[in-house]
């Protein structure tokens, strides 16, 4: 049998880093760890080739022969998928299609031949048990939740490794809140499911034997979901395993509840962890009470993120505005609130109802839901109709976005977070395109770029202050640089 494994593209995004990449020739930040997760559930004598559209396009030549196009993908992947399924059923193939994107909206796809939903460690036997005995059926899904100590290896092999700038592992699924806004907890549930010390070595064993020496991006929705488990079992071993190699520093998701666990915070640095994606959502404790974000409640969140900061852990914070209770006065708070903290990078959205969630549900009942989502946080859509009145809300929300990233905010930004931060020694593992990178940034940064002044200040204040730092300070200069790029492009499409 053989297998086709495509990964559609993603448009510019703020998550893509499409113009930070290119300082460094890398193609994604991170590959599709769904699809080669699947790719290791497969018969070991199905011939597989993946075609991971973000790195490389996807070619006739690539789907002739092909038994079966696998195909997973994200709501903002929607547009591509439709290319590809249509690719596919004009040549003739069959397609099977999983991933968060299918499960939420299978229905309202044609061309599919089965869909595999939900989770394929439950979904996919079964399917793979009916192919083999020829009666395999449209749809396979289920409402129950998959044990991950059975997961495979996910086959790293099958990725062109060196387009990459981060490669993804994942140890849990599930979170334990309950934010109304948020699809987590509707796909894969409340309770914190993990893989065992020995299955996390293992996959980082076959990315060590594989080459790879740069970041690992830990890509679960609430890495401290099981406290106990982490600190008694994974992360020891983490400790274990990274002594006497280079590279591997790690990024996840945590709730802002890590801040009060200055041992997890330590260990974890240890580790090798450096950077940490916090939702912190909004200043507002009103709005923070209608999305029931009760963990992020009753706290001085500037304080919480200093101290993740403090102790070796970049904060990048995710944030809302659109909630009932929003006025026209949340945008500079907002604004205020990135500064103070040195959230440099400062993902800012419209509140979004994805389908199956709390918020959806009531909204609906409310008749207050307009087109379907597109699944990019940054982009200034929103499927709600708002209190706030919705071109006052559009115009706050670029210009905040703007403001964040013009290059006086986000400079002053940099020089408050390095101020800060207090690296914990898990250093990058150094290589030649970051060498590029730097005299890259100098030409488009430093020389034709309109923050000329503002990047030179900073590199001059760095090495002047902290030159132990002055790496960080480059790249987080660089990520302004697609920051800006994202930011005019929302500016357009606002305004437009």
């Amino acid at each position: 049998m053989k297998i086709l494994l495509v990964y559609p593209q993603f448009p510019d995004t703020f998550w893509s880093f499409k113009h930070a990449l290119a300082f460094v020739r890398k193609k994604a930040a991170n590959p599709p760890l769904g699809l080669i997760t699947i790719a290791a559930m497969l018969p070991q004598d199905w011939h597989l080739k993946l075609v991971d559209m973000n790195v490389s396009p996807l070619k006739d030549e690539d789907m002739q022969g092909v038994d079966y196009v696998f195909i997973s993908a994200m709501t903002i992947q929607r547009n591509s998928a439709r290319a590809v399924i249509a690719r596919c059923k004009q040549l003739g193939i069959k397609v099977i299609a999983g991933g968060p994107l299918f499960t939420a909206e299978w229905k309202d796809f044609s061309g599919i031949d089965h869909f595999i939903l939900n989770e394929a460690e439950i979904t996919l036997p079964a399917f793979l048990h009916d192919l083999k005995n020829g009666r395999a059926e449209p749809v396979y899904q289920t409402e129950e939740f998959a044990d991950l100590k059975k997961t495979p290896v996910p086959m790293f092999e099958l990725l062109e490794m060196h387009r990459y700038d981060s490669m993804s592992i994942q140890f849990t699924r599930g979170c334990p809140f309950n934010c109304d806004f948020c699809n987590i907890t509707v796909m894969l549930g409340h309770r914190v499911r993990t893989k065992s010390a020995g299955q996390i070595l293992a996959e980082l064993d076959r990315l060590y034997e594989l080459g790879w020496r740069r970041g690992i991006f830990f890509v679960d929705d609430n890495f401290i979901g099981n406290k106990t488990i982490l600190k008694t079992e994974i992360l020891p071993a983490l400790i274990e395993w990274r002594k006497g190699k280079k590279g591997f520093t790690y990024i996840t998701e945590a709730s802002i509840n890590l801040a009060d666990d200055g041992q997890l915070m330590d260990m974890m640095v240890k580790a090798g962890f450096n950077s940490v994606f916090v939702g912190i959502e909004t200043t507002n404790e009103d709005s923070l009470s209608e999305c029931h974000k009760l963990q992020n409640k009753g706290r001085n969140l500037v304080d919480s993120v200093r101290k993740l900061q403090n102790r070796g852990l970049q904060v990048m914070g995710g944030f809302i505005v659109g909630f009932d209770s929003d006025t026209p006065t949340i945008f500079q708070k907002q604004i205020d609130f990135i500064q103070k903290s040195g959230i440099v990078t400062a993902m800012v959205g419209l509140l979004q109802a994805p389908s199956g969630t709390e918020l959806y549900r009531r909204l609906k009942k409310e008749d207050r839901l307009r087109e379907e989502i597109s699944g990019d946080n940054v982009d200034g859509s929103t499927n709600i109709i708002p209190r706030m009145d919705l071109q006052v809300l559009k115009d706050g929300y670029s210009q905040m976005m703007m403001k964040i990233y013009s290059p006086n905010l986000f400079y002053e930004r940099i020089r408050n977070f390095l101020s800060e931060y207090n690296p914990g020694g898990a250093a990058s593992h150094f290589e030649w395109a970051e060498l590029e990178a730097f005299f890259k940034s100098i030409y488009l940064l430093g020389v034709r770029g309109k923050e000329r002044l503002h990047y030179w200040r900073l590199i001059l204040w760095t090495l002047t202050k902290f030159p132990g730092k002055i790496q960080l300070a480059i790249t987080l200069s660089i990520y302004g640089y697609h920051f800006r790029k994202v930011s005019e492009a929302v500016q357009a499409s606002t305004t437009g």
